[in-house]
């Protein structure tokens, strides 16, 4: 067959020959997306500008009033406040801390501090902490992120009249997140979701018009801006939170699907044209965020110049590259012969013995070995006091630096014993070793072997690092029986234990909470108690960079303790479940997190009728009847399925998640399925019937509607009706979302919906 080679309209340079057949075959076939998403998409909008900026102006005022209302209530820390409000006074003293979560939306709370001239003295230690007594720019931290999350709203709106969905359709989008329990309780408080939400719309909104502006004219001047806007917007997620790798699941969906779409020989694309398309795409979308992704770390590690209480989480190498801080001046290096305090970091339990022994049997029958108890003691004792001391090959060890994983012996001063673990069952723990101390006689006799530890380091290539008072964390490790010092206060030993915290020793080496520290050298001579100032050495960015990583990932997977609060992904769609955020008991006050059930639920249900309308409309096309119109097929599997998936990129992931879950996980997703609700239900009220019905509509030539006329008195009746469900939700709700007003019991009793747990019903 003769071909003759066809030169696109859009490139110069022909690449590939397209034979006569072929192009007969592009011109009889189906009619491609992107020129069908033309006729509605690049439409002028369906409603006059008057009555969009009426809209709009309408939901984001009631978002502001919402997130605002009473924002300085309460004056004390809540919930997470509890960290975030700490991170960002650590980033004003430029000491260093550790968080699993990447450093962005921490820095752009501390950045507001820093307006305001606030110094980071106030550390936000608990929940019920006052901002009163402990003055901090509470105010303007939370009216940072009210702000936010009231400009998210307006995007919400915005990204749907992108979409060229009607204003009302636009509106209620919107207003199922701005009148949302759980999105405004989360957005007017000292968290990072209200910048992770923000910046998820952002996305949105900057793909959609960067779509757009590809139908229009690619690689013009607003094809690229609006390309690198995505970017940016991707970057500040993943720089906010890890789960915006969802997100960019998301998007990536959709950048696939359009270049599998101009991969088509409909698109009238060399490989050239098609192949510039991708390495922009990956540019703009991948590698650009990247690098502004690394900029926020470099901006991290050269903020956080100064030792802090996140030094034990990083290597000893990590440690050398950061100067002294108030807390890094105490610390001194541990020598053999020092007379130490070891420091349980969970439980902030010393390391104590006293002249008192295990009884003979336990509650449960078991036998002990009747040593000398030693026990976790949280108070001041002169029983909390060890001897560092060499073992008898390093006898001569007098004066000289203890190391990581080296051995010694640790002598209890007060009663002149030695720390001892051997193979009988701990008090409270059959399987763990009970810990002891023996005398100085038997120490150095038979049982000499087991009063030998180390000091085992938490990260590995830390060996051989020395040991430092207040910063260095490690293991008391037993070599002899293989087991690491650990102690709890769940539950405390009985009277014959003074109620103190029983230590044993564990062979689950892998648990967090089996880390110890020095914390103080009670007998420095005076040469030793001045300070010396520290050497910083350098270490690469890239290395810090790869070291942080490992170690917030690791951290991460750690999160896996039981939480009263914490829920599973099924619960979250129907909002069943909810966190108690502050109490006040003595005004029987409550901030408790949760959805706006009747919007959640009315999503749940839009949810369910586009899967019923996609099945129907496949089944029906087998068997030969085409019930809906192009158009509207191309809205159902265009936008609103692109929205859809979205959803589940953001939702599903958690279900393969090992992890604390809470319900603030799924507000993203919420977001997204908010969007998706408004749009489906103006598609249901439109004229979605084909022309005709009889052909099948894929056969050129076959008409079709290209402005579906939507019933807008029904549309704009149902979206009022659920509007005003929903706004009443949220005002009966609105105590548990401002803890500002006193409930009676039988009042707390009527909000208890679903799983609720609440404080004050009796």
């Amino acid at each position: 067959m003769a071909s003759s080679k066809k030169r696109s309209s859009k490139s110069s340079t022909p690449i590939v020959d397209v034979d006569d057949e072929a192009l007969k075959y592009a011109k009889r076939s189906t009619t491609s997306f992107e020129q069908v998403a033309e006729k509605w998409l690049l439409r002028p909008p369906p409603d006059s500008a008057l009555r969009y900026n009426a809209l709009l102006y309408t939901v984001t005022l009631i978002a502001f009033v919402a997130r605002f209302y009473m924002i300085w209530y309460p004056k004390e820390v809540v919930f997470d406040e509890v960290h975030f409000g700490k991170f960002a006074s650590y980033y004003l003293e430029r000491t260093y801390f550790f968080d699993v979560h990447p450093p962005f939306a921490k820095m752009a709370i501390a950045f507001i501090g820093w307006l305001v001239g606030y110094n980071g003295s106030f550390k936000f230690d608990e929940i019920g902490s006052s901002y009163q007594t402990n003055p901090a720019p509470y105010i303007a931290y939370r009216s940072f992120n009210a702000m936010l999350g009231t400009l998210t709203v307006s995007i919400m709106f915005n990204t749907l009249k992108e979409l060229n969905f009607k204003a009302i359709t636009c509106f209620f989008g919107a207003l199922l997140v701005a009148v949302d329990n759980a999105h405004v309780t989360e957005t007017r408080l000292i968290l990072l979701d209200a910048i992770l939400l923000i910046s998820i719309a952002a996305s949105f909104y900057s793909f959609v018009r960067f779509y757009k502006a590809q139908l229009r004219a690619p690689f013009s001047p607003q094809w690229y801006i609006w390309l690198h806007l995505t970017g940016l917007s991707l970057s500040f997620v993943i720089s906010t939170k890890y789960i915006g790798v969802m997100t960019y699941a998301a998007i990536g969906t959709g950048v696939i699907v359009n270049l599998w779409q101009l991969l088509d020989l409909r698109a009238n694309l060399t490989l050239r044209a098609f192949f510039r398309h991708f390495v922009k795409r990956l540019n703009g979308l991948v590698f650009a965020p990247f690098c502004i992704y690394l900029f926020w770390f470099w901006v991290h590690f050269a903020i956080l110049s100064k030792s802090g209480p996140g030094d034990a989480f990083m290597s000893a190498e990590f440690q050398e590259t950061l100067g002294d801080s108030p807390m890094s001046i105490l610390s001194k290096e541990v020598h053999f012969y020092d007379i130490i305090t070891l420091k349980h970091k969970d439980t902030e339990a010393f390391l104590h013995s006293h002249q008192a022994f295990y009884p003979l049997r336990y509650e449960d029958g078991r036998i002990s070995s009747e040593g000398q108890q030693v026990t976790g003691f949280t108070g001041t004792d002169i029983s909390n006091d060890w001897e560092v001391l060499p073992t008898r090959e390093l006898d001569s060890h007098k004066g000289v630096p203890v190391v990581l994983n080296e051995p010694i012996r640790l002598r209890h001063v007060a009663s002149n014993t030695y720390l001892l673990a051997h193979d009988v069952a701990s008090p409270f723990y059959p399987t763990n070793e009970e810990i002891t101390t023996v005398s100085e006689e038997i120490a150095n006799g038979e049982s000499y072997q087991q009063t030998v530890f180390t000091f085992q380091p938490l990260k590995k290539g830390d060996e051989g690092h020395v040991v430092k008072t207040k910063g260095v964390q490690f293991k008391i490790y037993h070599p002899n029986t293989d087991v690491v010092l650990w102690t709890h206060n769940d539950v405390l030993l009985p009277d014959w234990g003074f109620e103190q915290q029983e230590v044993n020793g564990s062979k689950n080496f892998g648990d967090p909470t089996n880390a110890w520290s020095v914390d103080e050298i009670t007998n420095l001579d005076e040469d030793r108690k001045k300070f010396t100032p520290k050497v910083v050495k350098p270490m690469s960015f890239f290395r810090k960079w790869s070291e942080l990583q490992k170690s917030m990932f690791e951290q991460n997977n750690k999160l896996s303790a039981e939480h009263p609060f914490a829920s599973q992904p099924q619960s979250w769609p129907a909002g069943l479940c909810g966190v108690s955020f502050w109490t006040k008991s003595e005004e029987r006050k409550q901030i408790f997190f949760t959805a706006n059930i009747i919007g959640w639920w009315f999503q749940v249900i839009s949810m369910s009728v586009f899967i019923g309308i996609l099945l129907a409309d496949q089944i029906s096309r087998k068997r030969g009847y085409f019930v809906l119109g192009k158009i509207t097929r191309e809205k159902l599997y265009g936008p609103l399925a692109f929205l859809f998936i979205s959803w589940g990129c953001h939702y599903a992931p958690f279900f393969l998640m090992h992890r604390q879950k809470f319900l603030h996980h799924y507000l993203p997703a919420h977001l997204i399925i908010s969007l998706f609700t408004a749009g489906l239900w103006e598609v249901v009220f439109s004229d979605c019937k084909s022309i005709d019905a009889s052909r099948d509509e894929e056969i050129e030539g076959t008409p079709y509607k290209a402005d579906p006329k939507i019933n807008s008195t029904s549309l704009t009746v149902f979206f009022v009706a659920v509007s005003i469900a929903i706004v009443w939700f949220f005002i009966y709700f609105s105590p548990l979302v401002y803890g500002n007003v006193t409930l009676r019991p039988e009042e707390f009793a009527k909000r208890q919906w679903f799983d609720i747990k609440l404080n004050y019903i009796k």
